[in-house]
């Protein structure tokens, strides 16, 4: 049974002021596990932690991890200019971007940012368009089938990212023609992993070539980051990663293969989105409508608009009916949306206590990859976004969508100048 970080009393007294949907997140949780990842790889002196900013493009949590130390990564134009905006500066902003446009380069370029480049083309058009900076970064596919102790955890030769082997080779020599003085490599090979071997298995993978690089080209690995991947527990029963644990395996694999061969200062990066923070961030609804035909439904004020990993990828979300956690789940539900969309579904053949109109559902796990992938599909309206503090407070960190919003894009056709002007 997994446990809300939030009361009902509490979530009554936010629903006084802000009507659901909302996504609602944990600072306290955020901070703690922050504080935990650095922990995990406190071994490495270099070490930093790059918040995926597409996980929850946000400046109030982007700000939160900030200030526990964490950078950010980036992979679009507006991604930067949102962590400039921030205050994230030059080298605490990693930008990794595939068939990037020419605009994103200039300007994570003009920022100073490491560059992380997805293919060898992009050395030329770089150079080209700001020229290759001091401090450059390439991405790594091996191919094949990546697999680790609980097996194959995904295919990265079916992946469009990254350089190959003797890409990233004749690549290094280029750059270093080109002027560059400080490598890193960056690979991601797998998402959403279970278990703890994933980050240690990667970082041999790595290792091993930065070792090769080394013999082959002569050139030195300042750093090397091992991207994200590291998955979350959706399910009650599935393994919650133990990311001491992982910390320390990796610190392993680097004292038995990179220290040996002189390169015991190499700075680790990560890049975690899920893991920092889909735990400590829910989507909080109203049950608003029942249905019984050939099943049951209960339909929510929520749908895909707000939440879309469950009809894009049939991803699990728990859910709690708020009030009723002791209750016996002895009603089997579909719990759906309003889309004009049969896949508009929380859960589908979901054991549930009885659920009443009015009740008030929790949709654990939503913290990352959640509000982000929102969409406006059938006039659909995204929801707020809600920090619920330290000190038992919360705070609006994104007001909900408006009509006005939904039509902004329209403004210039005049059709819509009373909902701009603050009419209904």
């Amino acid at each position: 049974m997994k446990k809300t970080f939030v009361t009902l009393e509490k979530l009554k007294e936010i629903k006084e002021k802000y009507p659901t949907p909302f996504y609602l997140y944990d600072e306290k949780g955020i901070r703690e596990n922050a504080r935990r990842v650095k922990q995990a790889f406190s071994w490495n002196k270099g070490y930093k932690e790059y918040f995926a900013v597409k996980a929850t493009p946000n400046p109030f949590i982007m700000k939160i991890l900030k200030e526990e130390g964490c950078g950010v990564d980036c992979s679009s134009l507006t991604e930067l200019m949102l962590s400039d905006r921030v205050g994230f500066r030059g080298s605490d902003i990693m930008f990794s971007s595939n068939d990037t446009p020419d605009a994103d380069f200039r300007l994570a370029a003009k920022l100073g940012v490491i560059i992380n480049l997805d293919d060898f083309t992009h050395i030329d058009i770089l150079n080209s368009l700001a020229g290759i900076p001091k401090t450059i970064c390439c991405r790594y596919n091996p191919g094949g089938i990546f697999t680790a102790s609980n097996g194959i955890m995904d295919n990265p030769g079916d992946a469009k990212y990254g350089f190959t082997y003797p890409q990233l080779a004749e690549g290094f020599k280029k750059l270093i023609k080109l002027g560059a003085e400080n490598f890193g490599m960056h690979a991601f090979l797998a998402s959403n992993t279970e278990g703890d071997s994933y980050y240690p298995a990667l970082a041999r993978v790595l290792f091993k070539t930065a070792v090769k690089l080394k013999h082959e080209t002569g050139v030195h690995i300042s750093f090397i980051n091992l991207s994200g991947g590291v998955g979350v527990p959706y399910k009650p029963e599935q393994h919650k990663t133990d990311i001491l644990k992982v910390g320390s395996e990796v610190e392993k694999a680097y004292n038995e293969i990179l220290v040996p061969e002189g390169m015991g200062e190499v700075a680790i990066f990560t890049e975690m989105g899920r893991f920092m923070l889909a735990p400590y961030g829910c989507l909080v609804a109203t049950a608003i409508r029942e249905k019984h035909i050939y099943k049951e439904y209960i339909g929510l004020d929520a749908c895909s608009a707000n939440l879309m990993r469950p009809a894009m990828y049939g991803a699990y979300h728990h859910m709690t009916v708020m009030g009723k956690e002791n209750l016996p789940c002895d009603h089997k539900y579909d719990v759906t949306g309003g889309l004009c969309e049969n896949n508009d579904k929380f859960a589908v053949d979901r054991m549930l206590p009885k659920i009443d109109m009015g009740d008030t559902i929790v949709i654990h796990d939503a913290g990352a990859h959640g509000h982000s992938m929102g969409h406006n599909y059938n006039g659909k309206l995204r929801s707020a976004e809600i920090l619920l503090k330290g000190d038992g407070s919360f705070q609006l960190i994104r007001r909900a969508e408006t009509p006005a919003d939904y039509f902004a894009t329209l403004d210039f056709t005049g059709l819509f100048d009373d909902l701009k002007n603050g009419k209904k």
